[in-house]
């Protein structure tokens, strides 16, 4: 385990590039009011372990189970396409997208909800039995390149070929109103993890690929709990796209292998997600291929069955030195096995 503590930990990068990047947002009024209109909408549980990987207490929220979709996903696109619902431009309209997993997901499921067509952008690394899921709720499934980044690339051609809406979870110079409202839909999931705690933890795991979830949460928890969590951000080592992005103070693009950890696999970050987090996060740790698969039998064996890629932030604790009976952890378990 490689372990980076945040030089710029209370303040934010000073990179020039980040002038004109937003900040994460922390309103969750317009994500709950929509939601509260979703049949499918239900509170995902927090589990609570004593004693897991040596921590007092570990709080797991368990999201394989959210919106039907087996991921935290389902709260960001779908919630996205719903805010253009309301504002009558959803209908009859295609959106597009390049996914490594749940994202796609999202976005088919909220254009068929709301008379709209998806098409997602696949690279070969995904199964094809996430390609037939897509298929399933009617999204059109277009295979291309070797890594997510090159189906990026695809979509963002396709999209401005055909004019089509492009829905991505990550964000680059001139991009932003989208992601920037795609995270905003995982506010749900954190602000439901501040009313469940009666306290607040002392140790937050966000496991990262473009960074979207963990800066989202971070942001929030640090808006309802100040300095006093410690909050660790945990990427492959194959994809330290975040760590080496702080490391240098500015957007860096990584190079290395296809990891397991496939929702994870992103080389490159978020530019809303590599601001909010300089400034949030405390800790920034990579994991190996083989800490991730190590941890996915325990985690089974604790009746927390999940992905490498879902359980990244589990692995990771269980990865380092126990944090001993006074700690109080608290993990997400981001999406279902598949």
């Amino acid at each position: 385990m490689q372990r980076l503590y945040n030089p710029w930990r209370g303040r934010g990068l000073e990179w020039e590039g980040m002038t004109d990047v937003p900040w994460p947002s922390v309103d969750m009024q317009a994500v709950v009011a929509l939601l509260a209109r979703c049949p499918f909408h239900d509170v995902t549980p927090l589990v609570r372990s004593d004693g897991f990987a040596g921590a007092g207490e570990v709080f797991v929220k368990d999201e394989r189970a959210r919106m039907g979709l087996g991921s935290f996903k389902a709260l960001g696109a779908a919630y996205v396409i719903a805010r253009d619902a309301a504002e009558g431009r959803a209908r009859g309209r295609t959106y597009v997208a390049a996914s490594a997993g749940n994202h796609g997901l999202s976005v088919a499921a909220g254009a068929m909800a709301f008379g709209a067509r998806a098409v997602i952008y696949l690279c070969e690394a995904v199964p094809e039995a996430f390609a037939e899921r897509l298929r399933g709720i009617g999204a059109k499934v277009v295979r291309a390149g070797t890594t997510y980044e090159e189906s990026m690339t695809a979509a963002l051609q396709a999209a401005e070929e055909n004019q089509w809406a492009l829905l991505s979870d990550s964000s680059w110079p001139g991009y932003f109103d989208r992601p920037l409202r795609v995270m905003e839909g995982y506010l749900a999931l954190a602000g439901e993890v501040v009313q469940a705690m009666d306290e607040p933890p002392t140790h937050i795991l966000l496991q990262a690929g473009v960074g979207g979830l963990a800066a989202s949460c971070a942001a929030l928890f640090r808006a309802a709990w100040g300095d006093y969590p410690r909050i660790i951000v945990v990427e492959p080592d194959a994809a330290p796209a975040l760590t080496e992005s702080v490391r240098a103070g500015r957007a860096v693009v990584t190079a290395g292998p296809v990891s397991a950890m496939g929702r994870l696999d992103c080389k490159e970050p978020s530019l809303i997600a590599l601001k909010g987090l300089a400034r949030d996060a405390d800790t920034f740790v990579t994991i190996s291929e083989e800490q991730a698969a190590a941890a996915m039998p325990q985690l089974a064996g604790a009746g927390l069955e999940t992905t490498p890629s879902g359980g990244a932030g589990l692995a990771a604790l269980l990865a380092m030195d126990p944090l001993g009976p006074d700690a109080r952890v608290l993990c997400i378990l981001s999406e279902a096995a598949e």
